[in-house]
């Protein structure tokens, strides 16, 4: 199964300051800053190509450090709306993707503690799996993001949903390290 998994390693504690990237180099980075309002803005962005980068997301949080508004392509809405709580399953966060479907984030309860992502059929299309800290140059490594290549309709690694993907991925890991 791994071989036919893109696996991504993410650094930082804080998903909102940090880099994800595979042996090819940084596919997306994270970055944090305030804005002129004294917002807190996150800005998701992806490589293309060398030193060349797109912007996928930008993350608008609330005042008091809490989930606010998510800008993804032309699109404004809720951050709420990419973790919505499930309330039949604790610790299940559910939002609708690029292609209308529902997918939902939840703990596998496996030996090594990964976050599945599952698709409407129920299969697990990516999944999050925290590690020991691991050193590299580009900074501490704290977990991986595996994206399924053949899972499900196939279809995770196509942009649209690669990028939802990583940008719920972060969320998750906020949401549920502060309780939101």
């Amino acid at each position: 199964m791994a071989a036919q998994n893109e696996i991504l390693s993410w650094t930082s504690q804080d998903p909102r300051n940090s880099t994800l990237f595979s042996s090819y180099g940084v596919l997306y980075r994270f970055s944090t800053e305030l804005n002129a309002h004294g917002v807190n803005v996150t800005t998701l962005w992806k490589a293309i190509r060398t030193n060349k980068e797109d912007r996928v997301a930008k993350l608008e949080w609330a005042p008091n450090g809490g989930l606010g508004r998510a800008v993804i392509g032309k699109s404004t809405f809720p951050m709420a709306d990419l973790v919505r709580k499930d309330s039949r399953v604790p610790e299940t966060r559910i939002f609708n993707g690029p292609d209308g479907y529902l997918y939902a984030w939840k703990p596998s309860n496996n030996a090594t503690n990964d976050i599945w992502l599952q698709d409407q059929n129920g299969n697990v299309i990516a999944f999050y799996r925290p590690i020991r800290p691991v050193r590299y140059n580009i900074g501490d490594v704290y977990g991986e993001l595996h994206f399924c290549r053949n899972a499900g309709a196939g279809v995770v690694m196509h942009p649209p949903l690669m990028d939802t993907v990583t940008v719920t991925a972060m969320l998750y890991r906020f949401v549920i390290t502060f309780g939101l």
